[in-house]
């Protein structure tokens, strides 16, 4: 039950506060404009990244009932991430780019912040022996504000279309709170649960033809609250088996931002340069329409994340078998 009422808070929260916030960026002119590149027909608020990180926190606080320094650093690294996402939307109303190297302090002191709560990836169960192998601190470190720091960028990157982002997050947060009620994480699973409410509140609005944009403040936050997600459930357990799961769940931003860096560094063009290399301009340049990339794309995530769960069962299925 506790499961239920912090997905409807989150949603009821993130559903409600949206058209407020929505008609005060169109007042302020807090929109984005169409482009080159971007293709929607006339300026749109850039708010969501509010609504989810209202939505995602008010159920949070109330229903997460994790340590207080958890908790604290989580709310400020996350705050971080919304504040300077704000700020680089803020330029993009202007038809400005802001600086690179802001956004990626802020990312990096937020992930740090996360380390120093004691969310870190430890280490891994030696599938041979069922020794468990625990790494060196400086490589702790390394992993754990790798993946942070990755995942938030490859939301990031996703967010081209009209629910596209929040669809993909959307399937990975329920793909993680499935896995944590399977290994027994309530706390990641709370935070999953919590995330699932407040982005299907968001994406009432910004489905196909989208009302309102996540901007950067919001797919900066989802992918940081899903890495969080990620170590503090699936990493959690440790076993070689676990960690497929956040890697499948998030296979396709993962793999095609991979091959975006790949693309981008051998034309020699700066990594954070924005163009249309991402999968879903790339099925839009061979005449899908936008809701047919988003439909595809969703289902091969729904696909890659049911392979993980199916995975993580046949586990425990193996496991308790050869227990009794």
């Amino acid at each position: 039950m506790n499961y239920i009422i912090a997905m409807v808070v989150a949603f009821i929260v993130s559903f409600a506060i949206m058209p407020l916030l929505m008609k005060l960026s169109e007042k302020i002119g807090f929109t984005d404009k169409p482009n080159k590149r971007k293709k929607h027909k006339s300026p749109t608020p850039l708010c969501g990244g509010i609504a989810l990180y209202i939505g995602f926190f008010v159920s949070y606080l109330l229903f997460v009932g994790d340590e207080a320094k958890q908790q604290i650093m989580i709310f400020i690294g996350a705050t971080f991430i919304v504040l300077i996402g704000l700020v680089d939307d803020y330029y993009k109303t202007k038809g400005k780019e802001f600086p690179i190297l802001p956004r990626l302090i802020i990312q990096l002191l937020s992930a740090i912040l996360v380390f120093k709560a004691g969310i870190i990836f430890k280490g891994f169960t030696n599938p041979f022996t069922s020794e468990f192998i625990l790494l060196n601190p400086t490589l702790q470190f390394i992993l754990t504000i790798t993946w942070i720091f990755g995942v938030t960028t490859v939301i990031n990157w996703s967010d081209g279309m009209d629910g596209l982002a929040g669809g993909i997050s959307l399937i990975s947060s329920i793909t993680f709170f499935v896995a944590a009620i399977i290994l027994g994480r309530n706390v990641s699973a709370l935070i999953s649960i919590g995330l699932v409410g407040s982005i299907a509140g968001f994406l009432y609005y910004n489905k196909y033809p989208a009302k309102v944009f996540m901007g950067d403040s919001g797919a900066n936050l989802l992918g940081f609250l899903l890495s969080i997600t990620a170590l503090d459930g699936a990493f959690k357990s440790a076993t070689v088996m676990s960690l497929f799961i956040p890697i499948f769940a998030l296979a396709v931003p993962i793999f095609d931002n991979l091959f975006v860096i790949f693309k981008r560094f051998s034309e020699g063009k700066p990594v954070y340069q924005a163009d249309r290399s991402q999968i879903h301009f790339r099925l839009e340049a061979k005449g899908f329409t936008p809701k047919q990339v988003v439909k595809y794309i969703m289902i091969v995530s729904i696909l890659c994340s049911s392979i993980s769960i199916f995975l993580l069962l046949f586990k425990q299925y193996t496991c308790y078998t050869i227990y009794w």
